[in-house]
């Protein structure tokens, strides 16, 4: 899908695409990480078919990357998780646009907290949000530096519906880490990194598509229910 011809932002590749089907547009928005020599920046494309594209380029500069949009406009304006970097710590965002490509009204919703945490210092969205009746889940990354190097696991939050900037719950622990051995050895060891997550038809059992150790491509089942309890009883 990189085309470093026509877009040169991409001009080192593209990575870690988030997958949003969009109702009201009838396409899927492809969110994902476009590389040159400025460094990672967010990107976007639209696709009814995923054989043609509508590319809309970079639309947040570097270094910015692990980002989604919301399936739906939130008072009227499209919604994106994105991950800026600013000095040594790294914070998810969240921005607003009513026309997919000016973006504006920048907030930080959600911070890598400090010391010894398991997602100090640097933290990003995983695969993107799961709408339920409690609210956006969130599935999110923290990377804990030791060392050994960094150990990549996950995390879960929430977010209001209607107020994605207003976190209502975060877990205190992670509940996914590397844990197999094609998780904990590979070009970059300890590392789970999920971008993709589907739904079933029972409406509750997710499965999540992520990155093993950055070799490999694995897959975890989940309930939301049972997410969810879990942030009630450890946020």
């Amino acid at each position: 899908m990189a085309d470093p011809e026509h877009y040169p932002d991409e001009l080192w590749g593209i990575e870690d695409p988030r997958i949003t089907h969009v109702p009201e547009l009838g396409r899927y928005a492809i969110v994902y990480t476009a590389y040159a020599r400025g460094g990672p920046g967010v990107a976007l494309a639209l696709t009814e078919d995923f054989h043609t594209f509508e590319r809309f380029g970079v639309i947040m500069q570097p270094e910015d990357k692990d980002a989604a949009l919301l399936p739906r406009r939130i008072d009227g304006r499209w919604a994106l998780i994105h991950r800026p970097v600013s000095g040594p710590s790294a914070n998810m965002w969240i921005s607003y646009s009513t026309d997919l490509r000016q973006w504006g009204g920048h907030k930080k919703i959600l911070e890598a907290r400090l010391g010894a945490w398991w997602d100090a210092n640097k933290i990003g969205l995983s695969s993107p949000p799961i709408e339920t009746p409690e609210g956006w889940l969130v599935i999110y990354h923290g990377v804990k530096q030791n060392a050994a190097g960094a150990i990549y696991r996950l995390g879960l939050a929430l977010f209001d519906l209607n107020d994605p900037e207003r976190c209502l719950k975060r877990g205190d622990e992670w509940v996914f880490g590397p844990r197999e051995l094609y998780e904990q050895r590979g070009d970059v060891d300890n590392v789970v990194f999920p971008c993709g997550v589907t739904l079933a038809s029972d409406g509750d059992t997710i499965r999540i598509y992520y990155g093993a150790a950055d070799t490999s491509i694995a897959m975890a089942t989940a309930s939301v229910r049972t997410l969810l309890q879990w942030l009630e009883e450890r946020s």
